[in-house]
């Protein structure tokens, strides 16, 4: 009981210590996000200053040379001019030549401060990067010490493969976070910093260009919100297909295909037989996910050209074909990729239904489902 008691106490010593390291990656993280948002914003407003003063340096070139110009004529014909008109000649020569070096100079300078903040994006960048990598690894071990694997025990009796899955299924969960946040903050958070980055500058511009391109500004801010929605109902719609309560199965896996063949460029065909009828939610749902498991498992690792997607709803049933002309596998053999099928199987067995896989080297892969309906 002591050694329980012993053990118990190094294990919640253990979880405090690395969520405690998880908190200190995210600071970081969040910090470095911060301090990457204030640079983009510094690098936009040097490069506008550097062509700023770039064109303020092609004027001033122009009239360093009309000013030398007017001084080489002066010299020329000395004794044309009066002692004012002398003076005033090289006095201009001489402060276009002093303020055009100023200039080159304020322009080399912020050159060098442009390209610096441009090395300092790309090491912030590596490091959430890094970051985000190392919160995501913390994860699957406070996940991996604190999860309850006994219900895995029933379906697994070896010990190692249920280690291996175990871990698999706590790794696709946090690949899932991740990839989730990943295109949160690359998609709708990237998009909504560059509008606020981009509505910082709508002023200078009107103040330096004019109300037109200010309002040119202001319209491709527009365009960014709405593609910024947009992307954020198509992370909503992956994460639950919202469709699937109003429209039912078979209307929401047609949109939901052909929207993963304009996003891939993979054909996919989608053809149903029999009666188009609702299905039981809790049917719907698990139906869709082991489809869409099933295309992206497909076009991942099997790189097909097309893949054929057919559904039957009977009275007592639902069956589900899908095949892809990739390049298959062998079934005999374990490889990455056979946890996917695994979680496909127990999916298949939480429903009660009866799956099937036929697949050979550069001959393809079918799979089919057959599920029952339980009204």
């Amino acid at each position: 009981m002591a050694n329980k008691t012993q053990l118990d106490d190094i294990l919640k010593k253990m979880l405090e210590t690395v969520s405690s390291s998880k908190e200190q990656v995210f600071d970081i993280t969040e910090q470095s996000r911060g301090e990457f948002s204030q640079l983009q914003l510094e690098l936009a407003q040097v490069q506008m200053k550097v062509a700023s003063v770039i064109e303020n340096t092609d004027r001033t070139e122009i009239h360093a040379r009309f000013a030398r110009n007017r001084l080489a004529e002066v010299s020329k014909n000395f004794v044309k001019f009066t002692d004012e008109e002398v003076r005033n000649a090289y006095e201009q020569a001489n402060d276009f030549q002093v303020k055009l070096a100023l200039l080159r100079q304020e322009e080399k300078q912020l050159r060098e401060r442009r390209d610096s903040i441009e090395r300092r994006l790309v090491a912030i960048q590596e490091t959430i990067q890094k970051a985000e990598k190392l919160v995501g690894q913390i994860s699957v071990v406070i996940n991996y010490l604190t999860s309850d694997l006994q219900e895995v025990t029933t379906i697994l009796e070896d010990a190692k493969e249920l280690q291996e899955f175990g871990l698999k299924i706590i790794e696709a969960q946090e690949e899932e976070r991740k990839r989730v946040s990943r295109e949160i903050h690359d998609g709708p958070a990237q998009m909504m910093a560059n509008v606020l980055l981009r509505s910082e500058l709508v002023e200078r511009i009107y103040r330096e260009k004019g109300i037109d391109d200010a309002l040119k500004e202001i319209r491709d801010l527009r365009g960014m919100v709405k593609n910024s929605l947009s992307e954020v109902r198509r992370i909503i719609y992956d994460l639950r297909p919202m469709a699937l309560d109003d429209l039912g199965l078979i209307p929401t896996l047609a949109k939901y295909l052909k929207n993963f063949q304009e996003h891939t460029g993979m054909a996919v065909s989608f053809k149903t037989i029999g009666k188009e009828e609702r299905l039981p939610a809790a049917l719907e749902i698990a139906i869709f996910r082991f489809v869409q498991e099933a295309v992206q498992n497909a076009h991942k690792h099997a790189k097909p050209k097309q893949v054929q997607v057919k559904m039957e709803i009977k009275a007592t049933k639902v069956i589900v074909i899908i095949k892809d002309d990739g390049k298959g596998f062998d079934q005999s053999e374990k490889k990455e990729g056979a946890f996917g099928l695994l979680g496909m199987k127990e999916r298949v067995n939480m429903l009660k239904g009866e799956m099937t896989i036929d697949s050979k080297i550069n001959r393809g892969t079918l799979i089919i489902l057959a599920v029952p309906i339980h009204t």
